[in-house]
């Protein structure tokens, strides 16, 4: 793609064009190739003619020649033929000898690789998009243009991901979530990534939450409510003042300085201090569903996937050595366990490990991931290896959820944490009456309430299951004489516990079933005076249609019975 850009304006410059997980994308400094056209960005049109240059190169068949040089070399090289941004990226690495690629009549690009042999390898793909962004994704940087694409080994792979494409902008819940009256995010008023609850959102909200309580006591947690703002000093110890500043609201409370928190862990660990523990009292398990906020860029921010105002369902784990793998494969089992109640039935697992900014020693850092590793494998359990992308004070294990269109959502991850805490001298003591620093894990099952909640509206296109709509009836009498019934068939509805609206709106039936429809309400109860004699429902079901008339005790039984199944 580069190559066929370069064709069509040469004084384009390159600058990164990494692979990822559905395609890939380049980045482009247009500012002067583009200004005699009078535009400095990337058109559809310009897109056609990109991709059928893309076409003519792969017809010639043109092979891609590596070379390896030395990395003065390659600046030389680069600065050349003026590929500034190429220039900057290698003085910025240490390696010695870097790697190019050549291909047809001059073109050549610094890459890594490997590469296919030849352009004719090249099978199915499709250019996709454009989108602005800014050179490091820094604001005060030159604003790039960024085309992306994706590239299949067939056309009908292609054809089905292309399909994947236009259905996902079918759920977007950043359409359905406002249209359903489930949540909005006022930019203007409020500022930019925060949410706001309608009363069905509030009520989704809170489904998924009193089942996360529920499933948490179950399985040995505490609950605990820790403050919003906390003293910076408390920030400091716990490394998140030096190594997660950028991303922190801080400001001064009667002159000192405090912190909105980003995180839940330093609340949960002054918890644990507040008294001696023993031995005797471990593995002691904190959850709290903690609202946390965070200093997004705007530039990031994606509807209830990346707001700066969100609550996790954190707990921590406070364990002893030899409790360690135990306590990692409870966590397992209990994400597996509360995904599979939601819906999902696949995932993606890694084990992320040291990064290259961290606290604590490589002694411990082992020791954590070992844990993590072999957890993973006495649950039998695929997983790759992520490189040097752990949390800094310990590695993780990120479990990815598929959804019915197969794209991930990262929501649980469980961290293994030796150095926090040894920073806040955590101890128990242990049955000899000596004073030994106990483990600690970090886990999220959902990760964001708020991200889980857009990823169930777009992997149920907000179809939810019984147990999980908002409204899961709607009653609708046919006249004014019935609406008496309709209230009666509601209130007894109520007391059994279901969630249900009736809806006496002087409008046609025909419109009443299709709002409900729209609504996405799973049942609709129709009454008329039939029904009122026979104390009976006319129901309709969500993807069924019309089932008929059924007596209101036996709906009841089996609305329960569907209500109670978390499917």
């Amino acid at each position: 793609m580069a190559h066929a850009v370069k064709e069509l304006w040469p004084d384009a410059k390159l600058a990164i064009g990494p692979a990822i997980e559905d395609g890939f994308y380049y980045d482009f400094d247009t500012s002067t190739a583009l200004s005699a056209g009078k535009k400095d960005a990337f058109t559809d049109e310009d897109l056609v003619k990109i991709d059928q240059k893309m076409r003519e190169i792969i017809a010639k068949n043109e092979p891609f020649i590596r070379e390896e040089i030395s990395r003065a070399e390659a600046i030389k090289l680069f600065q050349g033929i003026k590929e500034d941004y190429k220039v900057e990226l290698l003085n910025a690495l240490s390696d010695e000898k870097v790697s190019v690629y050549r291909t047809g009549k001059g073109f050549v690009d610094l890459c890594r690789g490997p590469h296919i042999n030849s352009t004719g390898e090249i099978k199915a793909f499709k250019l996709l998009s454009v989108a602005g962004a800014y050179w490091h994704g820094i604001e005060t940087n030159p604003m790039l243009q960024r085309i992306y694409g994706t590239c299949f080994e067939t056309k009908k792979e292609l054809e089905e991901y292309l399909k994947n494409i236009e259905e996902a902008k079918l759920r977007d819940h950043r359409k359905i979530g406002p249209a359903l009256g489930l949540f909005d995010i006022y930019h203007e008023e409020a500022g930019a990534g925060l949410v706001f609850y309608h009363p069905k959102g509030a009520v989704l909200r809170t489904i998924i939450e009193d089942y996360e309580k529920r499933e948490h006591v179950k399985r040995g947690y505490q609950m605990v409510i820790t403050p919003h703002i906390m003293n910076s000093k408390l920030w400091k110890t716990s490394g998140h003042y030096d190594y997660y500043k950028e991303n922190m609201h801080i400001f001064k409370v009667d002159e000192a300085e405090y912190v909105l928190k980003p995180m839940n862990c330093p609340g949960h660990i002054l918890i644990y201090k507040s008294r001696t523990r023993s031995y005797k009292d471990l593995p002691i398990r904190l959850f709290e569903l903690g609202t946390v906020y965070r200093h997004e860029k705007a530039g990031v921010l994606h509807g209830l996937l990346r707001v700066r105002g969100f609550t996790q369902d954190d707990a921590h784990i406070f364990c002893l050595p030899e409790q360690l793998r135990e306590e990692i494969k409870g966590v397992i089992d209990f994400v597996f366990d509360t995904m599979k109640a939601f819906g999902f039935k696949e995932w993606v697992i890694e084990l992320s490990t040291k990064p290259k900014d961290r606290i604590g020693s490589d002694e411990d850092w082992q020791k954590a991931t070992s844990a993590l590793e072999e957890a993973l494998k006495e649950e039998g359990l695929q997983y790759d290896i992520n490189i040097g992308d752990g949390a800094f004070y310990g590695p993780k294990i990120d479990i990815k959820l598929k959804d019915a269109l197969k794209r991930q959502w990262q929501c649980a991850t469980i961290q293994c944490d030796f150095a926090l805490p040894k920073r806040f001298g955590l101890a128990y003591v242990d049955n000899e009456g000596k004073e030994k620093q106990p483990i600690m894990l970090h886990r999220v099952l959902l990760g964001s309430i708020e991200r889980f909640i857009g990823a169930l509206i777009e992997h149920y296109n907000a179809d939810f299951p019984l147990w999980l709509a908002p409204v899961q009836m709607t009653v609708i009498p046919i006249k004014d004489s019935v609406v008496g019934y309709g209230d009666q068939v509601k209130g007894i509805l109520e007391n059994e516990g279901f969630r249900v609206e009736i809806d006496t709106r002087n409008e046609t039936l025909d419109k009443k079933i299709r709002n409900a429809e729209l609504d996405k309400i799973p049942y609709i109860l129709v009454v008329g005076e039939r029904e009122e004699k026979s104390r009976s429902v006319a129901v309709r079901k969500k993807g069924k249609g019309n089932i008929g008339m059924v007596v209101l005790s036996d709906f009841i039984k089996q609305a329960r019975l569907l209500s109670n199944s978390l499917t």
